[in-house]
């Protein structure tokens, strides 16, 4: 166990700083600080001792140097078990520093402000606080570094007999928080300015890309038995997600299940309307709107309940009563929403291999979200695929038949599932629900094929809209469509065939639209 004889505190996010300071003080332990932690400590009645009376050199360049010193990194970076380092620190009245607790100037609230200017952003690049961070971290044998306030407890339950003392298993832990802390903000910083120019005007892309995640838990394992898994989150993520979801029961996620739920949570944020969406393998099988939420659960689960079972469930509202007695009749693996009734709650605690997942309200983002995919030895980073309701804006009606009102309000919801289902791919709709979905396929026809297969197995087809993610190269899938009673068709167009494309929905009395938008999911 190593005593804490004398702490550096130098912080921007002061929350419970006054208190953790004072139970520092009644154990005798020495506070150093500058600039305006050290007022704030000095205003809450504490003895602090400034860098400068330290160091013997005032602070200067407004502020940006302060710790920058030998007398400061020296007793940080000082190795009490090492002869030579306590020999050096006493021969140049160097003393040392047990306890260093920072955080940083906050460079990514800054970025965040509409209007920011460049030179605002680059003064809110912290130097001395990373500086010290690093080398408390690297010292961890000998010093603690703190740099999230939710750690002061874990230091003060370690007072014994009014006195500080602390371990190096604690040492190590809060040090590997702390090089993290600092891969973090040195990342944003590089990715900022990598889009950034000195006109405060931004690139499309950056110039480099870093990552950074924590891992929220190991997995059983991955996408098979014999891969090892963990999941991996964002920090601070600004929207509704899986990532950010609370598990209020169930068994243990499995990869596999994350990334169905993500997959089906974000096809159902689509919606603003009633909405329910089950996913089975990382593709929408069955999707409906209702203002009865039972109703859109049951229309959707009815679009392909053999694939349903054992599926993945999202809804956009809260669940009720109703809806999760009806799911119970039933083996699913998840199930999200952002809020469940009380008695809904109850019925699903009976199921307890059922997992179920709470998410944030969903709102709408103002921030344009961005996706990566993972290849060996790359990544392709891009726009997300945000668009979906605006697409109908300036649609334009190919064909002489126009589309009724309540075909362009079918359309959409089937363009919006299509989105989100796995290219090729061809969703059928009728009466604000799917009816047949035709996913994956390696052509247009055979989609539309399948998705015919798998109407006429509940619903059937006649009657029905379609929606394709991409233009039909060939007529062949409008010939398809035709048999299979498709009166209303949404594709973006864009083919050079599209003159035979619009001329076969002519023969065959289909209304069809071009929203110029292809929505390609690989």
């Amino acid at each position: 166990m190593k005593k804490i004889n004398r702490a550096l505190i130098s912080v921007w996010d002061k929350s419970g700083l006054d208190v953790f300071a004072k139970k520092l003080n009644d154990c005798g332990v020495e506070i150093i600080s500058s600039g305006g932690t050290a007022r704030y400590l000095r205003d809450a009645g504490l003895d602090v001792k400034d860098v400068s009376d330290l160091t013997g050199f005032p602070e200067m360049l407004d502020g940006r140097v302060k710790t920058l010193h030998p007398k400061v990194h020296g007793g940080i970076l000082a190795i009490r078990d090492n002869t030579s380092h306590i020999e050096d620190a006493k021969k140049n009245d160097i003393e040392l520093i047990d306890l260093v607790v920072v955080n940083f100037y906050p460079f990514e609230e800054t970025i965040k402000k509409d209007g920011v200017s460049f030179q605002e952003a680059i003064e809110n690049i912290d130097i001395g606080g990373p500086t010290i961070v690093r080398a408390a971290a690297k010292n961890f044998q000998d010093v603690s570094v703190i740099v999230d306030v939710s750690d002061y407890e874990k230091i003060i339950n370690n007072i014994q007999n009014n006195e500080l003392l602390v371990d190096k298993e604690l040492n190590y832990s809060l040090a590997k928080k702390a090089f993290s802390y600092v891969s973090n903000y040195d990342a944003s910083i590089s990715n900022h300015l990598g889009i950034l120019n000195t006109d405060n005007s931004k690139n499309e892309m950056p110039d480099t890309l870093t990552l950074h995640y924590e891992k929220a838990y190991d997995l059983r394992y991955g996408e098979n038995p014999h891969q090892n898994a963990s999941f991996f989150v964002q920090k601070d993520i600004n929207e509704a997600c899986v990532a950010n979801s609370k598990q209020l029961q169930g068994k243990e996620l499995s990869l596999n299940n994350i990334y169905d739920a993500d997959s089906c949570f974000e096809t159902v944020k689509e919606f603003k309307e009633n909405a329910c969406v089950i996913v089975k393998h990382n593709n929408p099988c069955g999707a409906a709107i209702h203002d009865n939420q039972l109703q859109a659960y049951i229309d959707a689960r009815d679009c392909d309940p053999v694939s349903a079972f054992g599926g993945i469930v999202a809804f956009n509202k809260k669940v009720s009563k109703e809806v999760a007695d009806e799911i119970s009749k039933t083996f699913i693996e998840v199930l999200i929403a952002p809020d469940y009734d009380d008695e809904a709650l109850e019925i699903l605690s009976k199921k307890q291999n059922l997992r179920v997942l709470k998410s944030p309200e969903i709102v709408a983002s103002s921030t344009k979200s961005k996706d990566i995919k993972k290849v060996v030895g790359g990544v392709l980073y891009q726009d997300s695929d945000d668009t979906s309701d605006e697409d109908f804006d300036d649609y334009k009606v190919a064909t002489k038949i126009e589309p009724t009102v309540d075909q362009i309000s079918t359309l959409k919801l089937a363009w919006k599932i299509c989105k989100n289902v796995k290219s090729n791919s061809i969703v059928f709709a009728r009466d604000n629900k799917t009816v047949g979905i035709g996913a994956g396929q390696m052509n247009r026809v055979n989609s539309v094929q399948l998705a015919t297969i798998k109407g006429e197995e509940h619903y059937g087809t006649e009657g029905s809209v379609l929606a394709s993610d991409a233009f039909f190269p060939f007529r062949d899938g409008i010939d398809a469509a035709a048999k299979a009673g498709i009166k209303a068709i949404v594709q973006p167009g864009g083919s050079i065939r599209d003159e035979e494309v619009i001329e076969a929905c002519d023969e065959h009395g289909i209304a069809m639209i071009f929203v110029g938008v292809r929505h390609f999911k690989h």
